[in-house]
């Protein structure tokens, strides 16, 4: 049996393929083959992943977003990693069981940590007593990573996510998995490839940078594909959506608040959300949302409220959710579709709250929803890098100082996704055989 390699890149469309900015990419979908994917609701990281590693929808392998509330903690939780999230079993499980001779690997796809693969690398920065957070990945089994790090050098964190988000970090991820598949040798590897999300995100998908990201991004998964077809393993290239033009935002939280449905902790470093004494609020999902409401007789109101915003596509109840594979007990009441130039921002505070200190930080673990601001500097405020720079000093020197860089002009974004695509050409998109 042929190893199996399963590269992750996502964003890529139809269109982007056969856009001549990715010609090592589109000469081999010309010799394999290629078809459009209709993504699952919402069309976002945690979910299809969790489809393409179960085969199953959100009704069944349970990973209804990026996050959700989870009801019993009364809090909201984005970007938890655990496999043991899923409610159903991954390929990996099976491929392990029917093949036990054959190691697999899991390089920066989600649902890692821990992970059912043999090997796992992903992102796990340190967060030191005194506040600073440092690089750093997570490996099965531990002494992969000392050796990663000390054949590539330190994993770009930075360049991961947030505003220095770029290429450098999916350089290092191509050459980890180079790394694991000639000296590990396993028979199934899956690798997770992030460039495209960033300045399609930033810029839109037609934009000048974005074609850029992917002549960028052509350039490091010709090594893979190199190294695979010298090796004659079979490789399938999958990616979880499209990334579609979008102009405004839409603030479902701040009109809960402003209708006494949402409740805030007046904290000392700014309102905080209090979902487990809110009426209703929004988990803010890229152009999705879920909508918990604690009241049944509250759903009306809030359905009505909600349907009436500018931008707001589709307010979906429990037989919508049902007929969409989204009827888990995870999912809200109540579920919010953007128009396909819309996408829902996370802000849930009003004029007089006092804003949270993480709202202008990079944060994806105390923002409750996703936020595509995190992309850049501020704009407003003059000398932004340098301050970036004195304040990472600061840090580094042992001094407390918050890294209040972020805008929170919605604005800037021109990219988001979460829909399903208006055409199969700016969806996502299988090159190669099926997944195990």
């Amino acid at each position: 049996m042929k190893p199996k390699v399963i590269l992750n890149v996502v964003g890529l469309t139809p269109k982007i393929l056969n856009s001549g900015n990715m010609p090592s990419l589109q000469s081999f979908a010309d010799q394999v083959g290629w078809t459009p994917l209709t993504p699952d609701l919402p069309a976002v990281t945690c979910t299809m992943q969790a489809r393409f590693l179960t085969g199953k929808p959100p009704s069944e392998h349970g990973a209804v977003g990026n996050g959700w509330y989870f009801r019993d903690l009364a809090e909201i939780w984005l970007w938890r990693q655990s496999v043991h999230l899923l409610e159903s079993e991954t390929f990996i499980q099976k491929w392990n069981r029917e093949n036990p001779s054959q190691r697999s690997a899991q390089v920066f796809w989600w649902w890692n940590l821990p992970s059912h693969a043999d090997i796992s690398v992903t992102p796990r920065p340190t967060y030191w007593a005194n506040g600073r957070k440092t690089p750093d990945i997570h490996t099965t089994p531990p002494s992969l990573r000392l050796r990663l790090q000390d054949q590539l050098g330190p994993f770009p964190l930075f360049q991961f996510w947030g505003p220095g988000a770029n290429i450098k970090s999916t350089r290092w991820i191509v050459d980890a998995t180079l790394n694991i598949l000639k000296e590990e040798q396993p028979g199934l590897t899956l690798s997770y490839l992030p460039h495209l999300d960033y300045d399609l995100q930033r810029f839109g998908p037609n934009s000048r940078q974005a074609k850029q990201a992917a002549m960028d991004l052509d350039q490091e998964v010709a090594k893979i594909l190199d190294y695979v077809q010298a090796k004659e393993m079979e490789l399938t290239v999958v990616s979880e959506y499209g990334i579609s033009e979008v102009s405004q935002a839409v603030f479902p939280n701040q009109c809960l608040r402003e209708n006494q449905f949402l409740t805030v902790h007046p904290a000392k470093n700014g309102a905080l959300l209090d979902p487990g004494n809110s009426r209703a609020f929004a988990v803010c999902d890229h152009q999705c949302a879920h909508v918990y409401i604690q009241n049944p007789k509250d759903v009306p109101q809030v359905k009505g409220l909600l349907s009436s915003l500018a931008g707001v596509d589709q307010v979906w109840g429990k037989e919508e959710m049902a007929s969409h594979g989204l009827a888990h007990p995870r999912s809200g009441e109540l579920f919010l579709l953007a128009e396909a130039s819309s996408w829902f921002a996370y802000p849930y505070w009003g004029t007089k709250d006092q804003i949270p200190d993480f709202a202008r930080t990079v944060d994806i673990h105390n923002k409750p929803g996703y936020d595509p601001c995190e992309l850049f500097l501020d704009p407003a405020k003059p000398w932004v890098k340098t301050r970036v720079l004195l304040k990472v000093l600061a840090n580094k020197c042992g001094w407390r100082t918050l890294l209040d860089v972020i805008p929170l002009d919605t604005s800037l974004v021109k990219g988001s996704h979460g829909l399903l695509p208006l055409s199969p050409e700016e969806g996502p998109i299988r090159i190669g055989p099926a997944l195990p």
